[in-house]
């Protein structure tokens, strides 16, 4: 494409050129450091009199060029981004024919820096059927995770519990790219051994394309990783440390030669994660009231190690094998004080002491083979192959300590071995059978095996024996059969994409110690439509539809989950049904001088919707998912990006939605209509002497739920970054919820009964400090998860 604009370019210019001598100018282009070719390099013969571009080119895959064009003189320039421009001005223009030879290229640490900048700020672009946020070297992103990159991402949320929602929907399929897998199992906390270092982008996809299974009724989260293809060595170093306890090392390296690209990440460290909790259970009826205040702990050891190599057969096919390791060691320890009253009158207190041991591996491998095709670089064939195993191995003890009143609860132990094995096989061909027409088909094949077997035992007198009313050993297994095949047409300014995806569900469970067993076998069909239009350079609209499934998991479907607090008590419905959605998009794109805004109005319609209901009862709150009617949501989002001068710039985003309920449970009407909206700013100032400057702010509203209210908060994160050596060192500090109010906070109120629930992580301060080599960027890294 690039040399196809460059003979359009050159044709103009000849015409106003008289004949000379045909003159041909070739050489090699390498770096200086490594003796590597430079691909892609730009080489311009320059008219040295109007000093402007006669004829040009760029070096092929090995570094080569030629240049032809028939004149008596010039000179010739040889530049590429990160390097300094070499130019020739002594050619000899009586020869036919000049070699050059090879010609060495010097880094420019000065222009790679200036890359480094403009690459600092996180940017979203819109395509066709999705928003692709590319993420930069934001200073709030220093020492988080995956998660708290996410909650950066326009239209997600993520809260303190780490429940990530999209459009306030919590139906989200997140995919590692994109494919599903054990580092983006929200229940396995395992998105906090992804760092924001370690990821190059964040798709998100309200309205995905029938190429993307179905799951996620609000959509898809895909999570792209970098794979550093720079050649040569390359890699950073980083060191994190931060109150409370979050002190973590990381190391990158990319090796790349002509026919491998050997890529590592590693890393590891400790972290303490305290969270604060407050609850009320009351009984209106009998006056009979509990008091909880408590906190909880997750100390964590961990270690993380990402090792891959792509192998270039030829310049059609590519074989790529990588693996993921990573194992934690938790302690988690808590102390939580009870009081129960009736009416006013204090009866009793006690204190619950909880010591948790656990260690959680895990890891993935993946197998993939990517073929181009001669004709077209976009006319491919692509296998991938991927395992994935989770495990815990977790014990606990929970000792009740009566220090007003009589005993209440009998002390108790839980043990779980939990093990989650996922298979994942798919087969994509696309197509471009035309300029403007691309075809895609293809099939995947996904394996889900999770058993996880649960004892709980109490002290009796001096025996710990087994209550066999809460022991459980439960087996999950799910089989996804995936068809699809879309069509698109796109041109400069109209583009059509459709699709139909057919899926066919077999689930089945099974409790062991009752033989309840449940099946389900269900075939499904999912059509989309995405449509665009270009009306000018400064405005297009995207138009798009999609129908989506949401499949319960194994933890919405155990009937044991939570034992931590026994007087809020999860568990899990084995006769949970998945839940369907139709998705309705039209979105804007305006840019208006130093500004760009994009506004999206969508309708969501929702059934069988699985909703958390709680039932109150012997002042102890049962939490349980249940399907419980239809949702309808209309809503409106707005992005914007504002960049008055060089040295700063806003960022923003605001997401409001209407909703309507409609169903009931057991006899209980849910019908009822609400509102949610929340809210972004970010700023950043660039300082003297490479000092930057960030402030985040965001805010979330209280909104209704079938049986209470959500409370809503505000909250601000603070950032400071400086550079030394051009860039090749950073050193990052950032403050996470600086004044402390970012809160999960619930009330659950009817007649009967009265529920609170509060809770807080608390400020987080992190000092990091990274070294880029090589080509290698400095980067942040830390292994913090929440």
């Amino acid at each position: 494409m690039r040399s196809l604009l460059f003979s359009l370019y050159f044709l103009i210019s000849f015409c106003g050129l008289s004949q000379e001598q045909q003159t041909i100018i070739k050489g090699r282009v390498l770096e200086q450091e490594t003796n590597m070719p430079v691909p892609y390099a730009t080489v311009v013969l320059m008219d040295a009199k109007q000093n402007q571009a006669i004829s040009g080119t760029t070096t092929d895959e090995d570094g080569k060029f030629t240049v032809e064009a028939s004149v008596s003189g010039g000179y010739l320039q040889i530049s590429f981004m990160g390097f300094k421009t070499l130019t020739f001005k002594e050619l000899d223009f009586s020869k036919k024919e000049t070699d050059l030879g090879t010609l060495y290229l010097e880094q420019d640490t000065e222009a790679l820096d200036e890359v480094v900048v403009r690459a600092e700020v996180s940017t979203t672009q819109f395509k066709l059927d999705r928003k692709v946020f590319n993420v930069g070297q934001d200073i709030a992103s220093t020492g988080v995770s995956a998660l708290e990159v996410l909650n950066n991402v326009p239209s997600v949320n993520v809260n303190i519990e780490g429940q990530v929602s999209l459009r306030g929907n919590s139906g989200v399929q997140i995919l590692i790219d994109g494919k599903p897998s054990v580092l983006a199992d929200e229940s396995s906390n395992a998105l906090g051994t992804i760092t924001a270092d370690m990821i190059d982008r964040i798709e998100v996809i309200t309205n995905p394309s029938a190429k993307y299974e179905a799951e996620g009724t609000a959509g898809i989260l895909n999570i792209i990783l970098k794979k550093e293809e720079k050649k040569g060595l390359n890699g950073s170093i980083s060191l994190n440390t931060g109150i409370p306890d979050n002190h973590s090392v990381g190391v990158s390296l990319n090796r790349r030669t002509e026919k491998f690209n050997l890529f590592t990440q590693l890393g590891g460290g400790y972290r303490s994660l305290p969270r604060d909790n407050t609850s009320e259970n009351r009984n209106l009826e009998t006056g009979i009231s509990v008091l909880s205040e408590g906190t909880e702990y997750r100390n964590e050891a961990f270690f993380n190690i990402t090792l891959g190599t792509d192998y270039h057969i030829n310049d059609l096919n590519v074989l790529t094998l990588s693996g993921n390791f990573a194992y934690e060691v938790e302690d988690q320890p808590s102390h939580t004080y009870f009081s129960s009253y009736q009416d006013t009158i204090l009866e009793s207190e006690w204190n619950r002491k909880e010591v948790t041991d656990a260690t959680n591996p895990k890891w993935q491998y993946e197998l993939n083979y990517k073929k181009e095709f001669k004709n077209n670089e976009e006319h491919t064939l692509l296998f991938s192959a991927l395992g994935s195993f989770f495990g815990k191995a977790q014990e606990s003890e929970f000792n009740n300590i009566t220090t007003l009143g009589s005993a209440v609860n009998p002390d108790q132990q839980t043990e779980t071995e939990f093990q989650q094995a996922d298979y994942t096989f798919k087969l994509d061909y696309t197509n471009p059978l035309s300029e403007g027409f691309t075809l895609e088909t293809g099939v995947q094949y996904v394996i889900n095996d999770v058993g996880n077997d649960y004892e709980v035992r109490e002290l009796d007198g001096e025996n710990w024996v087994v209550d066999p009313n809460l022991t459980n050993n439960f087996e999950y297994n799910q089989k996804v059969l995936g068809l699809y095949g879309t069509g698109a047409y796109e041109k400069d300014k109209w583009g059509l994409k459709l699709g139909l995806r057919v899926e066919h569900t077999n689930l089945h469970t099974l409790l062991t110690n009752t033989k309840e067993d449940n099946k389900q076998t269900y075939t499904d069909y999912f059509p989309t439509v995405h449509s665009s239009y270009k009306f000018n350079d400064d405005f297009s609209v995207q138009l798009g539809y999609s129908k989506r499934i949401f499949r319960p998991r194994l933890w919405d479907l155990n009937p044991f989950f939570n034992f931590r607090n026994n007087y809020n008590i999860r568990v899990g419905n084995p006769d949970l049904q998945p839940e369907y959605s139709h998705s309705y998009e039209l979105t804007g794109i305006f840019k208006l001088g130093k500004a760009t805004l994009n506004s999206s109005i969508f309708y969501l319609y929702t059934t069988d919707v699985v909703e958390r209901v709680s039932i109150f009862q012997d002042n102890v709150t049962l939490t349980t998912p249940e399907n419980v009617g239809t949702n309808n949501a209309i809503g409106f989002e707005l992005n914007g990006k504002y960049s008055p001068l060089d040295w700063l710039s806003f960022n923003g985003d605001f997401n409001f939605n209407y909703f309507q309920r409609d169903g009931d449970f057991e006899g209980q009407s849910f019908d009822f209509n609400g509102q949610r909206f929340s809210g972004r700013l970010t700023g950043k100032l660039g300082l003297p002497a490479d000092v930057d400057v960030e402030v985040s702010g965001q805010f979330e509203s209280d909104y209704k739920t079938i049986q209470g209210d959500n409370s809503g908060f505000v909250f601000m994160d603070l950032g400071l970054r400086k550079k030394i050596l051009k860039g090749k060192v950073v050193v990052n500090l950032a403050i996470n919820d600086v004044f402390e109010s970012r809160i999960f906070e619930s009330i659950i109120s009817n007649t009967n009964t009265y529920n609170f629930n509060h809770s807080k992580r608390g400020r987080f301060f992190t000092l990091g400090l990274s070294y880029g080599f090589g080509k290698g960027e400095a980067m942040t890294y830390s292994g913090r998860r929440r």
